[in-house]
């Protein structure tokens, strides 16, 4: 039996679901999600840098991305586009990898096993009032506990980074 992309995300679990408002339209958050220069501009909490972020914008092509602690150790993950409706929604598989782009467990980051070996990200972005986006992203794969709490906190950091990010890209001539 092949399930749909739903039921697919249901075996998964309940997900994280962070969501934000930014005062910038819809394509340019859009172009922010799908952009690899200006995502790898605001990726990852506070203090966290995304020195590689490779981007394969297709229905099956890959994502690729290096996150860097403020103490320079580097995490990796890989991921496939699973859905992409421009400029309304991304649905990406991701996982931890090693440096060449291969699926890893988080243990070997030193993180919990009960974190999926494949987590999912549905980004869904909505046009708002003022021409501003609400994104909403529900983030399948993480147990409860410090690390659903440390996600939450890192989505929030990394929103509060790309929100900075558009209010640049708006003043631009």
């Amino acid at each position: 039996m092949v399930m749909n992309k739903n039921e697919a995300l249901e075996t998964l679990g309940k997900p994280l679901v962070i969501e934000h408002v930014f005062s910038a339209p819809r394509t340019l958050v859009w172009k922010a999600w799908t952009d690899p220069g200006i995502l790898a501009s605001w990726w990852g909490p506070e203090g966290f840098t995304a020195p590689v972020v490779k981007i394969d914008l297709r229905e099956g092509g890959s994502l690729v991305l290096c996150m860097r602690s403020p103490d320079g150790k580097d995490y990796w993950n890989a991921g496939i586009y699973r859905e992409i409706v421009p400029p309304k929604r991304l649905v990406i598989s991701v996982s931890f990898a090693d440096d060449k782009g291969k699926v890893v467990p988080a243990t070997a980051y030193g993180m919990s096993p009960d974190i999926a070996l494949e987590m999912l990200q549905a980004v869904s972005l909505a046009e708002a009032e003022d021409g501003r986006t609400k994104v909403t992203v529900e983030h399948f794969g993480l147990p409860t506990g410090k690390y659903l709490d440390g996600a939450r906190q890192s989505w929030s950091q990394s929103f509060d980074k790309l929100e900075r990010v558009l209010a640049g890209l708006r003043d631009r001539p």
